[in-house]
């Protein structure tokens, strides 16, 4: 039977953990505490950290080959970002003007490009509103960038979420966390244009759960990180749970598959809206885990400047 065994946890009480991805080139793991805007950097073989002050809170961000630099989503918008030199390109900051929205989730595709959502995030006064630049009600989108071209594909999304690819990418996985469940997105590759959509899986729980982070395996099957259930959930490429494993903490946001082998798994966490009394349950609740699994991940794309 197929199982993952808890290794360590790295003990960085992040506010809100996320984005997590390795790196196959440096052998690293990479992830972003986003409320801190800090960015951290973990070597497993030798158990170093890493960690870099940022100018703004990072959501999401992607490799870029042979470089230090970072693709970026900041909160309000996409960027090059050196963490070494602190060099920083802004490239399109499409919401710039926007009340109350922020980037979220992002990864790069299979043909180099990098793809980032933004959230409802409320402003003061506000807190689950936002407003455009003519001050009227907004949603969040999706975005891409790639080699000095932009676009939007998506609208009218609350927190965008679970966002990776089927093994040939005629399929985005994508889910808006509010609607509780992840949808399977017809994509064209070439274009990159979005088809229908369908419910690949539903998530369950209380109110306050959701979808969050997510991956593809080296099988095809969908790894699911469950904000507020305390779980990952391992899907079938037909939607089916087939594997659950249980977490020391109700907040996981992101998952991400590295090691030599990439058969080592990666967990972020969040602390953030925990009580006192919750965290005294639940004292690892930020802090990233490391699981030695039987499973075995992908390395991630890397982005084409």
């Amino acid at each position: 039977m197929a199982s993952a065994r808890l290794l360590r946890s790295i003990k960085v009480h992040n506010e809100l953990g996320e984005g997590i991805i390795w790196n196959a080139q440096t052998q690293t793991v990479w992830w972003t505490d986003i409320h801190s805007a800090l960015l951290y950097q973990y070597d497993p073989e030798i158990e170093s950290l890493r960690k870099f002050a940022l100018p703004e809170r990072l959501c999401s961000f992607g490799f870029i080959k042979d470089s230090e630099k970072l693709i970026c989503a900041f909160a309000s918008g996409f960027a090059y970002y050196n963490p070494n030199t602190t060099e920083l390109e802004w490239l399109y900051r499409p919401e710039k003007n926007y009340r109350g929205t922020r980037f979220n989730d992002g990864r790069v595709d299979r043909q180099g490009r990098f793809w980032s959502g933004t959230m409802v995030e409320g402003y003061a006064g506000n807190p689950g509103r936002a407003v455009d630049e003519d001050g009227q009600d907004t949603l969040g989108s999706l975005y891409w960038v790639s080699n000095e071209r932009f676009g939007k594909a998506l609208d009218n999304i609350h927190i965008t979420n679970s966002l990776c690819w089927t093994l040939d990418s005629s399929a985005l996985y994508l889910s808006d966390t509010p609607k509780k469940r992840i949808q399977n997105i017809a994509f064209d590759p070439t274009g990159p244009t979005l088809g229908a959509a369908t419910t690949f899986a539903h998530c369950g729980g209380d109110e306050n759960a959701g979808p969050d982070g997510a991956t593809v395996d080296a099988e095809g099957y969908l790894w699911n990180a469950e904000w507020g259930n305390g779980r990952l959930v391992r899907y079938n490429p037909q939607g089916e749970m087939v594997f659950e494993l249980k977490l020391p903490v109700t907040q996981p946001t992101c998952l991400c598959f590295g090691g030599k082998q990439l058969d080592t798994l990666f967990v972020t966490s969040a602390r953030e809206h925990l009580s006192k009394r919750d965290l005294s349950v639940q004292p690892e609740a930020g802090n990233v885990f490391v699981f030695k699994t039987d499973f075995r991940g992908l390395e991630e794309s890397f982005f084409s400047q």
